[in-house]
């Protein structure tokens, strides 16, 4: 997977305990739906911590596998490596 880090809108519910969950997010004019999410993790120190999500979704008719990076801080969200 190659590493963009590129900024995303993204349309995401939240949990009662208020972990996030993407739905679907637009990048580079194409909207993506996240169609599963296979794994959740976390990272960094206290005030720069982040949720990465690791997914796949049926991109252009090929099944792609791609990470999507939550800041919790700025709630901002990214596409991390795809």
């Amino acid at each position: 997977m190659k590493i963009l880090m590129a900024p995303i809108e993204m349309i995401a519910w939240f949990d009662i305990p208020g972990t996030p969950r993407p739905i679907r997010f637009r990048h580079d004019g194409n909207i993506v739906k996240v169609e599963m999410i296979t794994k959740i993790s976390e990272e960094g120190p206290v005030i720069k911590q982040t949720k990465i999500y690791d997914c796949q979704s049926e991109i252009h008719g090929q099944m792609r596998q791609f990470q999507l990076k939550y800041e919790l801080s700025t709630c901002r969200w990214f596409l991390w490596k795809m």
